[in-house]
């Protein structure tokens, strides 16, 4: 007769490996995500070193490189963590950062930026997958109350003109000042900030990104939309609206962060809606002329609290006894 096995307790013992949330797997790495975003922003970045020249290469120059040393530093001596520079998480962080920003931006600045969205956005969270915040909006937010001249201070495209944007000439009723007719506010000839004025270059990385699968419809659609239907609310012009400022680059690389975002569908048209609502209420009432940036902050803070109550509880019932 054979010998029966005794089973021990030691023998159910799960090694579990604690990760943060969304606890979902899927045949696709960090890293092809990061690399796919990428790519989707290569045309932005190449539109915006043909409008602002120089001064977005060092903007962009110096975000990336400030925040790729930053997490590097943060993680071999900081916090003790195994770096992790090569998932391009903290190239895409400065790169996005460098968007957020007006080409005449000091070098300096785009790097207190860049170390500001690694440090206080993402490191002291515990890294990659445990923010709550965008952190290269945690960045942009920072700068902007520190140096809130030089973070709105534009120049026109090609010949680096000081003046206003779009959005500051209608916030500051200036009646001497032409607004951009649709076509440029659409091809991005207009004075902003180097990743947010083109509206057809940040269109064709969002169609890449839907095209990967990277991202879904649900939030750019919602955020634009809602963007659209407020301003008309509100007696503003929804084309300008949608064209003018960082509703794109929200709309498709800021808000569907996998991280700082509703997990459901459910969830990301109501994080979306919300992100449209707040960015129309600080155009028409608030200080600033945009309000991507807090809009998106202020949502992130609430992503929690919309998974509660979308995320289902219940992931089967047993029916009968386990024979």
């Amino acid at each position: 007769m054979a010998k029966k096995t005794v089973e021990t307790p030691e023998r159910y013992q799960l090694r579990l490996t604690v990760s943060a949330s969304p606890h979902l797997r899927a045949g696709i790495e960090i890293p092809r995500v990061m690399f796919d975003v990428l790519i989707a922003l290569a045309p932005a970045l190449i539109g915006a070193v043909y409008f602002f020249r120089l001064g977005a290469v060092k903007v962009v120059a110096a975000c990336v490189i400030s925040s790729v040393a930053t997490e590097y530093v943060c993680s071999k001596w900081l916090f003790r963590k195994r770096v992790m520079i090569d998932d391009w998480s903290a190239v895409l962080c400065g790169l996005l950062l460098a968007f957020c920003l007006p080409p005449t931006t000091p070098v300096w600045a785009s790097a207190v930026g860049g170390m500001c969205a690694i440090f206080f956005g993402k490191m002291v969270f515990g890294g990659l997958g445990q923010n709550i915040f965008n952190p290269a909006l945690v960045g942009r937010a920072i700068l902007l109350m520190s140096w809130p001249v030089a973070m709105t201070t534009w120049t026109t495209p090609i010949d680096g003109v000081t003046s206003a944007s779009p959005l500051a000439i209608v916030k500051q009723g200036l009646k001497d000042v032409p607004l951009p007719g649709y076509w440029d506010l659409f091809i991005g000839n207009v004075p902003g900030s180097l990743g947010e004025t083109s509206a057809l270059l940040l269109l064709l990385g969002g169609i890449y990104l839907l095209y990967r699968k990277v991202i879904t419809w649900h939030i750019p659609v919602a955020f634009i939309g809602t963007v659209a239907v407020m301003s008309g609310l509100l007696s503003r012009d929804p084309i300008f609206e949608i064209l003018a400022g960082g509703v794109f680059l929200g709309a498709f690389f800021m808000a569907t962060d996998m991280v700082t975002s509703p997990l459901t569908r459910k969830g990301q048209l109501i994080f979306a809606i919300g992100c449209g609502v707040i960015t129309c209420v600080i155009r028409g009432f608030g200080g600033y002329p945009e309000g991507v940036c807090y809009s998106i902050l202020v949502m992130n803070a609430v992503t929690p609290l919309i998974d509660r109550f979308t995320v289902p509880r219940e992931f089967g019932r047993v029916r009968g006894k386990n024979k």
